[in-house]
């Protein structure tokens, strides 16, 4: 079981600062941790001085970068063997960040899953829920909350997939993935949010896509063949129904068929070849 004195806690936050030393104090007050890094994300407030006041360590970016640039700013920082990372907007419910860390000696990754009663907006649950489904899917493993940024990790396998986090809010659904195909072990913890001061920086219609697109990205990193396979299998069977039918209506094959049924095959050799390029990759990263 890990102790959170090795662990270091990652804050990013970005005008936070009516939030930010309650986060802070509430961390302190809950364990004896390695160290409390907020990286202030060019805030145009007082969010750093907030909490630095508080007694936080504050590493501050010269302009926004997001979300996910302030989150490996702050693992880049840390020195403990273990790496917290919670919101500093007061939704996250700092005083159980133990929890999360105590599980870390039978998971590498635990992730904070919240019951859809405590999410914001009917609109944002039918969203989350959706992206988690597919997530599951995609990763052969039930995952049931994928964007949730409240987590705990060894840095060390952080470090591992730091250069595939992008810059902006979607770091929670890269490392969830990248630790479930790599073969880490992920555990979940259910621990309910409370509302998050201030606005949310996330627009669902907005960057619902974005989240999709990622999903996407990370498995064809992983594991190609559960994207390539299922186009590869809805296009051959599409094409072999409309040649049957061709044949009965028409007497004959049509080109459209034919096609459908070559891209079918095309897709499916270019999954394989994509498998054993995400294979020889690994073979590489464990050789180093």
């Amino acid at each position: 079981m890990a102790s959170p004195s090795a662990a270091s806690v990652v804050i990013p936050a970005f005008n936070e600062a009516a939030s930010i030393a309650t986060v802070v104090r509430t961390l302190a007050d809950a364990a004896p941790w390695a160290e409390i890094l907020v990286v202030d994300d060019g805030s145009e407030d007082d969010t750093g001085d907030q909490a630095r006041a508080a007694g936080a360590t504050v590493l501050r970016h010269p302009h926004n970068k997001g979300n996910g640039a302030s989150v490996k700013t702050g693992i880049r920082a840390a020195t403990g063997e273990f790496i917290v990372i919670l919101d500093g907007d007061g939704q996250h419910r700092a005083g159980l960040a133990p929890r999360l860390v105590e599980r870390l000696g039978e998971y590498d990754l635990v992730v904070a899953a919240r019951p859809d009663a405590t999410q914001a907006t009917l609109g944002r649950r039918l969203g989350n829920r959706l992206l988690a489904w597919v997530a599951s899917y995609l990763a052969g493993q039930h995952i049931p909350d994928l964007t949730c940024g409240f987590r705990a990790a060894r840095r060390a396998y952080l470090m591992e997939f730091l250069h595939l986090l992008p810059n902006g809010f979607s770091t929670p659904t890269t490392t969830t993935l990248s630790f479930i195909r790599a073969g880490y072990n992920v555990g979940f913890e259910t621990i309910e949010a409370d509302s998050r001061v201030g606005h949310s920086k996330i627009r669902f219609a907005r960057d619902g896509l974005k989240f999709f697109l990622i999903l996407l990205r990370v498995i064809t990193i992983f594991s190609p063949l559960r994207i390539f396979v299922p186009i590869s299998l809805a296009s051959l069977a599409l094409g072999g129904v409309y040649a049957v039918w061709t044949i009965l209506t028409q007497l004959h094959v049509t080109n459209s068929s034919v096609l459908l049924i070559v891209l079918g095959v095309l897709v499916f050799l270019l999954g394989l070849v994509s498998e054993q390029i995400s294979a020889l990759w690994f073979q590489g990263k464990h050789r180093d």
